[in-house]
C-alpha cells in the first residue's frame, strides 16, 4: 500500500478509523470499510463546515447529516462520541451491535441521538435527505432565515446510487433545485461482490449534471481538497450538490484496503494490528489520546455560540410567530382540532352524501389543510385520482416559491422516504398518495417509517377490485394483508365519509406512528347517521349497526365498502327474523390495542362471519375459519366494478347464503 498520511488533519480522522477497527472487531461483524475511507471526509465536515451543537442534537436549526449507507453506522456513532453527545460513551462504542446498546449495526432514529433518520436500506437515506431540504425550504419560506437556516448533508455509497429509489431521489432534488443539499459519494470503486464494474459502470458525475445537480470532483482522503469541495457546495445554493469523493476503501488496512475484503466483516486481529501501524496509531484499543480527544470536543462545542445566537433571534420573534413556530417543531395540533373534528362531523351527518372514500378524503383534507398550515401534501403523478390537492395548499411547490403541495411524479419510492425525512425533520405533518396496488413499490419505506416511528401519512387510493376498469394489475389484492402486517402501522380502511373523516384524525394525532388510508374509487353510501362526541373509530371496530332484535343471532364484520354490503345482507337475514349485528373494522391496528373487554364486547358470542374485497388472509384472528369470509383467491378483472364485485362473489347475496349455512337455515 501507499504511504498512509499521517498529518494532523489525519490524525483526527484517524480517531473514526480506530474506533470503527475497535468496534468491529469486538462485535465481530460490521462494516469497517466505509468509515474508513469516508473519515478524512466526515473530519473536515464536522470540523469545518456543520453548523451544529452536540450538546443541543434537537436544536431545531442544525445542519442534518444523513448516512444513506447506513452500514457505516461505526463512523456517525464515533463521530458522536467523539464530538461528545449526549449518551454517547465509550462503552455505547464498546458495545456495538450489541443488545440494549445505542449502536445498533445501522442507524435507528430516535434511539441514538445525532441520528436523522434510520438507514440501512441503500439509497433510502438520499430520499430522506431530500424531504428534509425540503422540510427546511418550506419552513424557511415561511418563518425567514432568522430562524431556519440550515443545510443537508448526506454521506452515500455506490449501492444507494445503483438502487431505484436512490435515483428517484436525485431525480426530484435536481428537479425541485434544493441548493442546501449536499450528497458526499464515497467512490471507492468497490462492492459487496468486488469491483463495481462487475455491475456498475454508470457516469456519476455526467448523470448528476443531466438530473441539475453542481458536480465537484474531490479527493476523498485529502483533507484540503475536501475543505475546498465543501466550500464551494456552500456557496451554491442554486441547485444541489453532488460531492464525487474518490476515496479506498478500508483505507490504511495494508492487505485488504481497496478490496471487497474490507467491506462487511472485521479486518482480523493481524490486519486490525498492521492498519493501526499504517496509520501511525499507537494506543491501545477504544483509546482516544486527550490532546486529540480535547480538539474534538472543541469541534462538538463550537456550535453552542451559534445556537445562543439563534436562540436570541427565536426569542425576538413576534409572540404569535414563536409560538406557532414552537408548536410545529413539538409535533403539537392546534388548540381547538377535537371541536373542529366534531363540528365537521356533525355537518356530514346533517348533509348526508353518497362519495367515494377518496373524495370524502379530500373533503376531510379541504378542512383541515386550511386549519393545519403545517400540513404539506402531494401524489405520485396521480393527484386527480388521489384528490389530494386542496384549495387552501395553494400553489405548488416550486424551486421560486416553495407551496405546501408537491408534484413527486411517478416516483412512488422516492416519495414516500422523502415523506420520511419530512415527519423526522420536524416543522410539518407531511402526506402523498398513489395507488394502493403501488404500495408494493414503496413497501420498504412505508415499513422504514414505522421502524422510526414517526408521522408520515400514506394516502392510497382505489383500494379494491372496485376500481373496475384498469384490471388486475391495477386491482389490489394481497396489499391490505401486507401492510397489516407491519409492525407500528396504522392502517385505516373507512367505510363512508364520517368514517373517513375521523380516521384522518387518528392520522393526525398519531405523532409516533404512520398512517395508511386506503380508499375507494367507488362511491358508498354514508351509513354514519347519527351526532356524537366520541371518534367511534379510534377504538378501531365498533358495532355501527344491529338490525333486528336486542340478543345477537350473527356478526358480520367488514371494512371499507364492504361494510355497507353487510349492511343489505343483514338486512335481508333480518327479514327472517335473524339479529345481526354488523361491525365496521376501520384499524384492526387499533382494535388489538383495545381491552380484551371490550372487543369480546363488540365481538359478541355469536357466530360470526368477515366480508372484505381482499385476501382472506388474516381473517381467522376474528372468525373460526376462511369459510367464513367472504373474500378473494384470485386476481381480478377488467370490467365495471360492480360487474367485478359479482362475478368474484363479493356480494350480499353471497353473504346471506353464507349465513345461512354457518346458522343451518
Amino acid at each position: 500500500m501507499n504511504t498512509v498520511d499521517i498529518r494532523p488533519q489525519s490524525l483526527m480522522a484517524n480517531c473514526i478509523r480506530a474506533l470503527t477497527i475497535d468496534a468491529v472487531e469486538a462485535a465481530q461483524s460490521g462494516h469497517p470499510g466505509a468509515p474508513m475511507s469516508m473519515a478524512d471526509a466526515a473530519t473536515v465536515l464536522f470540523e469545518k463546515h456543520l453548523k451544529f451543537d452536540a450538546s443541543a442534537p434537537h436544536w431545531p436549526d442544525r445542519d442534518r447529516v444523513v448516512l444513506s449507507n447506513g452500514h457505516a453506522s461505526m463512523m456517525l456513532y464515533s463521530l458522536f462520541y467523539l464530538t461528545c453527545y449526549p449518551e454517547m460513551t465509550i462503552d455505547q462504542i464498546r458495545n456495538f451491535r450489541q443488545y440494549g446498546s445505542k449502536t445498533p449495526g445501522h442507524p435507528e432514529y430516535r434511539l441514538t441521538p445525532g441520528v436523522e433518520t434510520t438507514t440501512g436500506p441503500l439509497g433510502q437515506g438520499l430520499g430522506a435527505a431530500v424531504g428534509m431540504a425540503i422540510t427546511e425550504k418550506i419552513l424557511a419560506a415561511e418563518f425567514g432565515k432568522e430562524v431556519v437556516d440550515h443545510r443537508t448533508y448526506a454521506f452515500c455509497g455506490d449501492g444507494c446510487l445503483m438502487e431505484g429509489v436512490g435515483q428517484e431521489a436525485v431525480s426530484l432534488a435536481g428537479h425541485l433545485k434544493l441548493g442546501k443539499l449536499t450528497v458526499l459519494y464515497d467512490d471507492n470503486s468497490i462492492s459487496i461482490d468486488g469491483p463495481t464494474e462487475l455491475a456498475f459502470t454508470d457516469d456519476i458525475p455526467a448523470k448528476f449534471r443531466s438530473l441539475g445537480w453542481h458536480v465537484i470532483m474531490a479527493d476523498g482522503l485529502d483533507p484540503e481538497s475536501m475543505d475546498r469541495a465543501l466550500r464551494e457546495a456552500r456557496s451554491n445554493e442554486d441547485r444541489p450538490t453532488l460531492i464525487d469523493m474518490k476515496t479506498i476503501i478500508g483505507y490504511g488496512a495494508p492487505h485488504k484496503q481497496g478490496t471487497a475484503k474490507a467491506h462487511g466483516s472485521p479486518l482480523g486481529p493481524e490486519e486490525a494490528a498492521a492498519a493501526k501501524k499504517a496509520l501511525g496509531w499507537h494506543y491501545e484499543p477504544f483509546v482516544i489520546p486527550n490532546e486529540l480527544l480535547d480538539r474534538w470536543r472543541a469541534i462538538g462545542a463550537r456550535g453552542a455560540r451559534d445556537r445562543a445566537a439563534w436562540e436570541a433571534r427565536h426569542a425576538d420573534l413576534p409572540e404569535a410567530t414563536r409560538k406557532e413556530f414552537d408548536r410545529r417543531q413539538k409535533g403539537d395540533l392546534p388548540a381547538g382540532f377535537d371541536r373542529l373534528i366534531k363540528e365537521t362531523r356533525d355537518r356530514l351527518v346533517d348533509k348526508p352524501e353518497k362519495l367515494a372514500t377518496r373524495k370524502a378524503s379530500q373533503n376531510a383534507l379541504e378542512v383541515l389543510t386550511a386549519a393545519l398550515p403545517e400540513m404539506v401534501g402531494g401524489s405520485a403523478n396521480l393527484t386527480g385520482s388521489n384528490n389530494t390537492d386542496t384549495k387552501a395548499l395553494g400553489p405548488a411547490y416550486k424551486p421560486e416559491k416553495p407551496g405546501r403541495y408537491i408534484h413527486f411524479g411517478v416516483r412512488e419510492f422516492g416519495m414516500v422516504t422523502a415523506l420520511d425525512g419530512m415527519a423526522a425533520h420536524g416543522g410539518i405533518i407531511p402526506y402523498g398518495g398513489t395507488f394502493l396496488t403501488f404500495s408494493d413499490y414503496c413497501r420498504n419505506g412505508v415499513r422504514i417509517a414505522a421502524l422510526m416511528g414517526v408521522r408520515s401519512i400514506f394516502v392510497m387510493t382505489h383500494d379494491s377490485i372496485g376500481l373496475g376498469e384498469d384490471g388486475p394489475t391495477h386491482q389490489p389484492i394481497e396489499h391490505l394483508a401486507a401492510l397489516r402486517a407491519i409492525p407500528n402501522l396504522n392502517v385505516f380502511r373507512p367505510c363512508d365519509p364520517v368514517e373517513t373523516l375521523e380516521c384522518w384524525a387518528l392520522a393526525l394525532k398519531s405523532d409516533r406512528r404512520p398512517s395508511l388510508l386506503a380508499l375507494s374509487r367507488q362511491s358508498v353510501p354514508q351509513l354514519r347517521l347519527e351526532k356524537t362526541d366520541e371518534n367511534l373509530s379510534a377504538r378501531g371496530a365498533y358495532v355501527i349497526r344491529q338490525i333486528g332484535g336486542k340478543e345477537r343471532d350473527l356478526t358480520i364484520l367488514g371494512t371499507g365498502t364492504e361494510v355497507e354490503i353487510a349492511v343489505r345482507a343483514g338486512e335481508e337475514l333480518a327479514k327472517n327474523g335473524i339479529t345481526v349485528a354488523i361491525v365496521s373494522m376501520p384499524s384492526w391496528e387499533l382494535f388489538q390495542a383495545e381491552t380484551g373487554t371490550y372487543r369480546d364486547e363488540v365481538l359478541g358470542s355469536a357466530p360470526r362471519l368477515a366480508i372484505e374485497a381482499a385476501v382472506k388472509f388474516g381473517w381467522t384472528r376474528y372468525v373460526d375459519a376462511e369459510d367464513d369470509v367472504i373474500g378473494l383467491e384470485s386476481f381480478g378483472h377488467s370490467a365495471p366494478g360492480e360487474v367485478v364485485y359479482e362475478k368474484m362473489g363479493i356480494t350480499a347475496g353471497a353473504l346471506v347464503a353464507r349465513a345461512r349455512k354457518k346458522l343451518g337455515i
